[in-house]
């Protein structure tokens, strides 16, 4: 004998909630006549994991003895049909007093209504979704030999993802039945069928009923409650494309109204009500699974151009899964990563760790290479939502073996990538693992463009790397690329040589940067003599302020990380122009793959307002394209959306030296002479500073940190302007027979 009895709502899976709210009742005069529902609707969730359910509870003993048996009955309807537009049954409990049934979570659509008027084309998108999903479900209650009997607003529900859900099945019966008398007592609604109450119309098919009620519900929804049945004759602010399936529905002749199949295919055909790109899109991620692959990849990349025009809720509850789980397990390729960061930017930072992040960390394991590409093309969007532990251990393990790939564009796009991967990582990692890696992109990779970025991203990252790392690598591995055979690179390591200058002390600067940047100053390419030129005086500048305060003792490296002009420490200087050297070599690898692709034209940063002026230059002669007898310009070809120099690799000395001189004696030789301005710069020397004018270098030597005043050498830097341009009048002032000579060399004395 049992003493105590057990409260089966307390071992219930389910947590009973507070009733769903219903503010703004419905102006409806005939509602208080109507009977008490049936069921009334609680917000609960499921004890395992929270998730919202919803909850009808209908009271058991009640006055009408008619109510109880019709709850049994929708009970047992419910738990016996499945369908993906009939309400979802999860559970059910019956107690001495209530009578608990649980379902997904939903809304009834009289609420849904007020909350999200039909209001513009999304809101007419929407209605269409919604009556695509209530003629499937009624015509498949008609192939089950069933009839609903009861459809209207209060029947249908709204899921948070915007899908209708038909419910209120305690009416439902066979067709064999016939159409079910109206109880006794209950009195007439606008929206009951005509043959109700005029027998002499005959009955029509079983489902006429049914269509008569959905075209009342039609009505409702856009024009508010039906009044009496003669309001339908006004079609109020129907839409136009709902004007003659709906005068069909409503037709007083049972025989004349069409049936839930038939009427769903003719609203699909192209033109009509239904053919719209909500109902299109919600119909293919349905079918996403048997839908042939091209077909998925097709939708899929057409998917991000028509996300805008879709409602929010259907994005976030029914397309964001759908994309998740397709990706998750197999179903879509690359494709679908860009519509799914789109779509995922709306959710709160925990509920992105919670529900993209994991599907992240398992998609970077993929041995689908594209996929892997995407992943590191789209990093940018969704890199502030990895946690720093996840990067380090989970992320950063799986991205370094792209460094190894056979495939230049992986390997591209893995350099790229440390720039926004590396400020997450351990110092463990920053200290030994990126570095050696970088390097050995740097120092063996077969391909200069990949060698190019390699030392322009270590250009990026000296900064964030840990001091000791910095002093024994950065410097010489910037020095090695200035005796790279590649045009490009050399000169990429003059811009990663400025943008770090923050990091050196005043010994490392006269040690190991300034004979580095010496070594370029006879570089067979005037761009990058002219940027090394630059550099080296920007460099003696600083050594000479150094000197005259009385010689600064060695300054801390990671005390001048946030120097102007160096990444994380300013936006304007070489910092920027590094910046859009990694960001432009985009298409690097995408032509040597035989793809389109092209980086949009960067702007050069402007100088800060404090800066002197550039003094004004004399256009130097052209100088003859030299020949490529190494093939560097198939690698460099792939580079032209950057806008860097053309130049053949320095394969010898008589390669890499001046065109041959014409006989007799040696001629002067004045300074090296400087690249002609490109075509369209104006002539304030905007795109002087850098190779080709778009490295947009200039003002980020200009913004470099210097002493007050005038900086040291100023007069000695205008004599040499003026020594050049003596020599450059003279030499082109000499006899019209003499031979033409080519560009002088570098050191040679006048002789008179």
């Amino acid at each position: 004998m049992w003493l105590f009895s057990r409260d089966p709502v307390r071992d219930f899976p389910f947590e009973l909630g507070l009733p769903d709210p219903d503010p703004d009742p419905d102006p409806d005069p005939a509602a208080d006549a109507a009977p008490a529902p049936l069921w009334r609707l609680l917000r609960g969730k499921r004890k395992a994991d929270g998730a919202p359910v919803s909850v009808f509870a209908h009271s058991l003993g009640t006055v009408d003895a008619a109510a109880t048996p019709l709850a049994r009955a929708a009970l047992r309807r419910l738990r016996s049909l499945r369908h993906p537009n009939i309400l979802g049954y999860l559970d059910s409990l019956e107690t001495e007093q209530c009578l608990y049934l649980v379902t997904e979570a939903v809304t009834p659509l009289r609420r849904h209504l007020r909350l999200r008027p039909p209001t513009g084309d999304l809101g007419e998108q929407e209605v269409a979704w919604g009556l695509h999903q209530l003629l499937t479900a009624l015509s498949f209650l008609g192939d089950s030999g069933l009839v609903h009997h009861a459809l209207g607003l209060d029947a249908v529900f709204v899921d948070p993802g915007g899908d209708w859900k038909l419910g209120g099945l305690e009416r439902v019966a066979a067709t064999s039945e016939g159409v079910p008398p109206r109880p006794p007592g209950v009195p007439p609604r606008p929206q009951d069928p005509p043959e109700l109450s005029d027998s002499s119309r005959g009955q029509g098919e079983p489902w006429a009923g049914d269509m008569w009620r959905l075209g009342c519900l039609i009505w409702e929804v856009f024009n508010g409650p039906l009044p009496r049945p003669g309001a339908l004759r006004s079609f109020g602010k129907l839409p136009a494309g709902l004007v003659p399936p709906f005068c069909e529905l409503v037709a007083a002749e049972p025989s004349a109204r069409p049936g839930p199949g038939q009427l769903l295919q003719r609203l699909q055909r192209p033109g009509a009500f239904l053919a719209c790109p909500l109902v299109h899109t919600g119909l293919f991620l349905e079918q996403l699974q048997v839908r042939e692959a091209p077909e998925r990849r097709t939708f899929l990349q057409e998917l991000s151009a028509r996300l805008d025009a879709l409602p929010g809720p259907f994005r976030r509850h029914k397309l964001l899964p759908r994309l998740l789980a397709a990706l998750e397990f197999g179903s879509a390729d690359a494709s679908a990563l860009p519509p799914l960061l789109k779509v995922a930017k709306v959710l709160d930072p925990p509920e992105y760790q919670e529900r993209i992040v994991p599907v992240i960390v398992r998609l970077f394991s993929s041995p689908d290479r594209a996929l892997r590409m995407q992943l590191l093309q789209q990093l940018e969007d969704y890199v502030e939502f990895l946690p720093e532990a996840t990067v380090d251990a989970q992320i950063f393990p799986h991205v370094a073996h792209g460094f190894l790939d056979t495939n230049p564009a992986i390997r591209e796009q893995t350099v790229k990538s440390m720039v926004l991967l590396a400020p997450k990582l351990g110092e463990g990692r920053r200290g030994k693992e990126l570095p050696r890696l970088l390097l050995r992109v740097q120092a063996g990779d077969a391909l200069g463009p990949l060698r190019c970025n390699a030392t322009l991203c270590l250009g990026r990252l000296g900064p964030l790397l840990p001091p000791q790392t910095r002093q024994r690598v950065l410097a010489p591995a910037l020095a090695r690329a200035t005796r790279d055979p590649f045009a490009p690179a050399r000169a990429a390591a003059v811009a990663a040589f400025a943008a770090t200058h923050g990091c050196y002390s005043p010994q490392e600067c006269a040690t190991r940067v300034l004979p580095a940047l010496c070594a370029l100053t006879a570089d067979p390419h005037p761009g990058v003599r002219q940027q090394a030129f630059r550099a080296i005086r920007s460099f003696l500048d600083q050594l000479e302020a150094a000197a005259e305060s009385g010689g600064a003792p060695e300054a801390d490296p990671s005390s001048a990380v946030a120097a102007p002009g160096v990444p994380g420490g300013g936006s304007g200087g070489l910092g920027a122009a590094v910046s859009w050297a990694v960001t432009g070599v985009t298409s690097l690898t995408a032509r040597l793959m035989g793809a389109e692709a092209g980086a949009p034209p960067q702007t050069p940063p402007q100088a800060p307002a404090g800066a002197p002026p550039a003094p004004p230059k004399e256009a130097p002669p052209e100088e003859p394209p030299l020949e490529d007898p190494e093939g560097w310009d198939d690698d460099w070809g792939s580079l032209e959306d950057m806008e860097l120099p053309r130049s053949p690799p320095a394969s010898s000395e008589e390669d890499a030296g001046a065109p041959p001189q014409p006989p007799g004696p040696p001629l002067p030789d004045p300074p090296p002479p400087t690249a002609p301005p490109p075509a369209g710069k104006d002539e304030e020397g905007e795109g002087e500073w850098g190779v080709g004018g778009e490295w947009g270098t200039e003002d980020a030597w200009e913004a470099l940190p210097s002493q007050q005043g005038p900086p040291p050498g100023t007069g000695r830097r205008q004599r040499e302007q003026q020594r050049r341009r003596e020599l450059e009048a003279k030499r082109r002032g000499g006899p019209r027979g003499a031979p033409k000579t080519g560009p002088p060399k570098l050191g040679a004395r006048k002789l008179d």
